[in-house]
């Protein structure tokens, strides 16, 4: 028993250097690093033309349960136990921060988190002017009212809500890969090899740049950087355009179900 039952340090692979411009490894750091429901990211860092970062997947394992037994008298603290191996002992630690602890996407003064020319800053981002000729918009949001849901059958902002990473794990790592399978479901779900160096799996973290006040609006929407361009990363702006094995989210409005 181990904090490997609640959690797994990783390493999780933003960008890469070769192939990605400077503002897309800036949309990629924004995006990934904004998902703190259940992930605490370290600070990026470069290792052979790649952008990484070291983060820790608040997920537990499937086989943890709660055990009293487990805890002795009372004045010990909670008992646990493996369902795959049959250990038995106090109920591990973890690291997560509290809500309050994490970083804001937002302060009271008015500024943003984001990366912007490779570092993460703390900046003003003024809202884009409105054209002079707009057409009118009926509904600003067209997922505010969308009956979309996550696998764990949270609804409202399901795209906002769940996010795929590329998990930097050699093939010959069977011991971190196989904690990685044995997350609980749909937390973290959807392993699969990419490469021999690389894991992609699917994990439940809301984005930090929710808005607090509805859970559904985004806070960087029509926010500029200085340098003009949105701030508000490409990848979710973009129209979802999914592969023949892929499936969107129940209810999404975008996509014909």
């Amino acid at each position: 028993m181990g904090r490997h039952c609640r959690e797994l340090a990783v390493t999780l692979r933003i960008a890469d250097l070769d192939d990605d411009s400077q503002s897309l490894q800036d949309a990629a750091a924004t995006w990934l690093l904004g998902h703190t429901q259940r992930i605490t990211f370290g600070r990026p860092y470069v290792r052979e033309a790649e952008l990484l970062v070291d983060a820790t997947i608040h997920v537990p394992c499937k086989y943890l349960k709660d055990d009293p037994a487990a805890s002795g008298n009372g004045h010990t603290p909670q008992g646990a136990r493996c369902t795959a191996h049959g250990f038995r002992g106090r109920m591990p630690s973890e690291s997560q921060p509290s809500l309050d602890a994490r970083p804001k996407a937002r302060t009271r003064g008015g500024s943003y988190r984001v990366f912007y020319k490779g570092r993460q800053r703390r900046m003003p981002l003024p809202l884009k002017k409105a054209a002079r000729r707009a057409l009118p918009v009926l509904n600003g949001n067209p997922c505010a009212s969308a009956p979309c849901r996550t696998a764990d059958n949270t609804r409202g902002a399901a795209c906002c809500r769940d996010l795929t990473l590329d998990v930097m794990v050699s093939a010959d790592n069977t011991r971190l890969e196989t904690l990685l399978r044995a997350r609980q479901s749909p937390y973290l779900c959807k392993v699969t090899r990419d490469t021999e160096r690389s894991l992609e799996c699917e994990v439940i973290s809301a984005c930090n740049y929710l808005d607090p006040d509805d859970h559904l609006s985004c806070i960087l929407h029509d926010r500029l950087l200085p340098n003009g361009r949105l701030a508000k990363p490409s990848i979710c702006r973009e129209w979802p355009d999914l592969d023949e094995d892929e499936v969107a989210h129940p209810g999404c409005a975008l996509i014909d179900q």
